[in-house]
This record gives structure tokens, C-alpha cells and sequence, in this order.
């Protein structure tokens, strides 16, 4: 069964860091561009990040409003891409999803979010 499953959602400070992390299983990740989105109450889901696959050209790709603060990466042997988030800010709160369009580059609109396969989603929140 293909699938994804992110974690390491969880409550932290403003200032506060979280690694998420999103585990492929019936698929190999190495092979398709992953990306990060979330998702505020009330609010349009958001493209945060993409990582092309390591046999395209691994380019990474991130949203303005996480740029020097968020960090895409892939660990192929576990088979998982990660997402650091370092100086968290209280509108970084949201449910935090990863998904693939099956492709092995990050499409030109990635932010868009016209990913064919999404994980169940992990909560993030940000509060004092």
C-alpha cells in the first residue's frame, strides 16, 4: 500500500523549533519530488516547501514566508524527507501535510499544491 505519514507535529513556543518528518512506505522516495504545505483554520492551504528527487536535480524550494527558517531535506536510506522549522512564529500554526505529484521535479507551480498523493497531516502549533 503506497503511502505517506507525517510526524513530529507539537506545541511550541514562539522562537521554538520542530523537525517534521514524512515516511514513505510502499514507494520509494528517492525516485519523486516531496513537497510541505499547510493548512490554518480559515485559511487556504499554503505550499511551504519541494525538494526535487536526488536523481533530478535535488533543488529545493520554499515559501517566502519561511525562507532562512525552514529546511527541506531527504534521508533516502530511511526513506523519508524531514522538515526543519527553526524560529517558529505564531502564524506557522497549521496542520503541516507532505504529499508527491509522482514526478521527479518540483513542478514550476509547486505552491499551487496539485500533488496526487497526500499524508494524513500533523499538527503543528505555535504559542506562548
Amino acid at each position: 500500500q503506497v503511502q505517506l505519514v507525517e510526524s513530529g507535529g507539537g506545541s511550541v513556543q514562539p522562537g521554538g523549533s520542530l523537525r517534521l518528518s514524512c515516511a514513505a512506505s510502499g514507494f520509494s522516495l528517492d525516485y519523486y519530488a516531496i513537497g510541505w504545505f499547510r493548512q490554518a483554520p480559515g485559511k487556504e492551504r499554503e505550499g511551504v516547501s519541494c525538494v526535487s528527487s536526488s536523481s533530478s536535480d535535488g533543488k529545493t524550494h520554499y515559501a517566502d514566508s519561511v525562507k532562512g527558517r525552514f529546511t527541506i531535506s531527504r534521508d533516502n536510506a530511511k526513506n523519508t524527507v524531514y522538515l526543519q522549522m527553526n524560529s517558529l512564529k505564531p502564524e506557522d500554526a497549521a496542520v503541516y501535510y507532505c504529499a508527491t505529484d509522482w514526478l521527479g521535479s518540483c513542478p514550476g507551480n509547486w505552491d499551487r499544491g496539485d500533488f496526487a498523493s497526500w499524508g494524513q497531516g500533523t499538527q503543528v502549533t505555535v504559542s506562548s
